[in-house]
């Protein structure tokens, strides 16, 4: 299935926009989120270096991950111009990933983070963040209604909003399966998808999210090549 297909063609659904627990959030077909009220952009499990880290355990994968992850996050703060850019742990495939980045790709981050206040939330792969790229790093953090931090925890954690799972979710349409990267949300909290290039999906029918969102009363945002469309828990299929 070609990935170019808009879903939101498809009028899958007309549930509202993105509230969790009274805050109004916009879900971006890049993979981010962005908190108007705030001006900040939040994104999740970027991933950099993974390509090199396959390629030291001899998997040969095209070394440029990094770079379109970076390009990406650069443009989204261009258009959006946030006074805060959280990223929600995992931002580096594994503690060696700074000593493999490129000299261009290593400059690029950091010019990134001078741009904007920026927060690294540490997370599994990366639990102490370089501080050499600039950014504050935190376990947490906590604005308003909302708690923005790695890994899920168990229902019930209302305001929360974290990464590590990569959502992404399946429906049918006309016959067409389509998947997707997603936020996923009951309208306590939500999980954002990955953002970087080679980091992939679980469905958000799996098992791993039994805890996190028990039952049915859930969508999925799903990302299309230019929008985003919520879709009903009941209309999403496993994989």
């Amino acid at each position: 299935m070609s990935e170019t297909v808009d879903i939101s063609e498809e009028r899958l659904h007309a549930a509202p926009a993105l509230r969790v627990c009274g805050a109004a959030l916009a879900v971006l077909p890049e993979g981010a989120v962005w908190w108007e009220m705030e001006r900040m952009l939040v994104v999740a499990d970027l991933h950099l270096e993974k390509g090199s880290a396959f390629a030291a355990r001899g998997i040969a994968l095209p070394p440029y991950d990094t770079r379109a992850t970076l390009r990406r996050l650069d443009a989204l703060i261009a258009k959006h111009r946030p006074l805060r850019l959280v990223a929600l742990g995992d931002s580096f495939h594994d503690q060696g990933a700074e000593a493999r980045m490129s000299g261009e790709d290593a400059a690029m981050l950091s010019e990134l983070t001078r741009r904007t206040e920026w927060v690294w939330i540490a997370g599994n792969h990366d639990p102490r963040p370089s501080r050499a790229f600039g950014g504050a790093v935190l376990d947490e953090l906590r604005i308003g209604p909302l708690t923005f931090r790695h890994e899920p925890r168990p229902a019930p954690a209302t305001g929360e909003i974290a990464g590590h799972l990569h959502p992404c979710a399946a429906v049918r349409v006309r016959g067409r399966r389509l998947r997707r990267r997603c936020v996923v949300s009951d309208g306590t909290r939500a999980i954002l998808p990955a953002f970087g290039a080679y980091a992939g999906g679980l469905n958000v029918l799996d098992v791993a999210y039994d805890n996190l969102l028990p039952g049915l009363d859930f969508h999925a945002w799903m990302m299309g090549a230019r929008s985003v469309v919520p879709v009903a828990a009941r209309r999403l299929e496993g994989d």
